[in-house]
């Protein structure tokens, strides 16, 4: 039975006006699920900031640690500061965790409610209500099937308006069908928690009157990416090294010139250079009958290393998205290695191309083996299980 997999990430806009937002995500990993966590420090500014960071890291540290939610309200309410002014004290918050055996839970205090797109349609959550430390909690269990995509959010999402004027048109149904154009537009995570979050910017005139978080989970099958660059060390052990990448299941990927020639010859098929449409940057593409993309070597993976610590680190907006939409070898690698990948297997011959080899680095190095070390730590950082097999 294949696990799932869990593509989580999140987008914020600050109050306007302030430097720090009042709303704070967590990203929980565990060996059974991950944890998604939202929480909305009352007001906005560094108090906010405060109040929400508390939070999230309490219940992140709890959950990690098993305990209730139970546990985590009560903690919560005995741990915030209250305020001088008119003693009230909180943030509110929402939990999705996400097991990869397909169950999730959701529980939320006090934020809007948790949005769930199941083939391209809102599903309503089997919530449950009860009181825990005198607040009113919000939770459901459910399984999931592939392809689901949740969202939670801060109310500032629902508050959009420009100046003074709220937008009463604009409430949780509009943002839900909103999350259903993304979720439909998008394949990842990030793409749909930016598409979304320019949405409610737009709405706000891009001077939004409260912080504004959307969080988005995404939920797939496990998917298996094999990449194979580089000669091995021995020419003799060519024909290992592409049996041992043929055997495995998924998705196939040639990087190298010398590399496609090794696979080629050793599958008894022709190499067919030049595929699709020239990119100005990145050298075209070829075929091999039997592999999923075959590319250039150094150039293509560096553009694509480039692409995936960009997205690993957040710096996505638009123009990344855009980027990212260009057809070449790079950006064709780096979409299946966000969009249809958890684990990630490595073959990488360590035979020195002569022309790849800096007087900087130690003989044995070149800079093929230094793009994959930076492929190894950006995959490991986006929570794919990484296995390396070196000839």
């Amino acid at each position: 039975m294949k696990q799932f997999a869990i593509d989580m990430a999140y987008k914020s806009l600050n109050h306007y006006g302030e430097e720090l937002c009042g709303d704070k995500v967590e990203i929980v990993d565990k060996e059974d699920s991950r944890i998604l966590i939202l929480a909305d420090g009352m007001g906005s500014g560094i108090r906010a900031n405060i109040l929400a960071t508390l939070t999230s890291k309490i219940i992140a540290t709890m959950m990690y640690n098993d305990m209730t939610i139970d546990e985590v309200v009560a903690t919560i309410a005995k741990t915030l500061p209250l305020s001088s002014i008119n003693g009230v004290a909180y943030s509110t918050f929402s939990i999705i965790q996400v097991y990869h055996t397909g169950e999730i839970y959701v529980a939320e205090y006090d934020n809007p409610e948790c949005i769930l797109i199941r083939q391209g349609k809102l599903k309503a959550l089997p919530f449950s209500y009860r009181k825990i430390e005198g607040k009113k909690i919000r939770e459901c269990r459910f399984q999931t099937v592939p392809g689901d995509a949740l969202a939670i959010m801060s109310d500032g999402c629902l508050y959009c308006g420009t100046g003074d004027i709220m937008n009463y048109r604009w409430d949780w149904n509009a943002l839900a069908n909103c999350c259903e154009t993304c979720a439909d537009k998008t394949r990842t995570a990030a793409q749909m928690a930016d598409m979304m979050n320019k949405a409610c910017a737009d709405l706000y005139g891009g001077l939004c009157s409260d912080d504004t978080t959307i969080a988005v989970a995404r939920i797939m099958e496990e998917e298996i990416v094999n990449i194979l660059t580089g000669p091995p060390q021995n020419k003799a052990d060519d024909a290992r090294m592409v049996q041992d990448f043929m055997k495995q299941e998924g998705i196939k990927i040639v990087s190298g010139g010398i590399t496609s020639q090794i696979v080629a010859r050793e599958l008894g098929t022709r190499l067919i250079t030049s595929v699709g449409v020239l990119d100005p940057e990145i050298p075209p593409t070829a075929k091999i009958e039997g592999i999923d993309l075959v590319t250039e070597g150094v150039l293509t993976l560096n553009k694509a290393i480039d692409l995936l610590e960009q997205y690993q680190q957040d710096e996505v907006s638009e123009e990344f998205f855009e980027e990212l939409s260009r057809d070449n070898g790079a950006t064709r690698l780096a979409c299946y290695l966000m969009e249809n990948c958890t684990t990630v297997n490595l073959f990488i011959g360590k035979a020195i191309n002569k022309d790849y080899t800096t007087k900087e680095l130690p003989f044995e190095i070149s800079v093929r083996q230094n793009l994959m070390k930076r492929m190894q730590t950006v995959l490991t950082a986006m929570h794919r299980t990484v296995h390396v097999y070196y000839y």
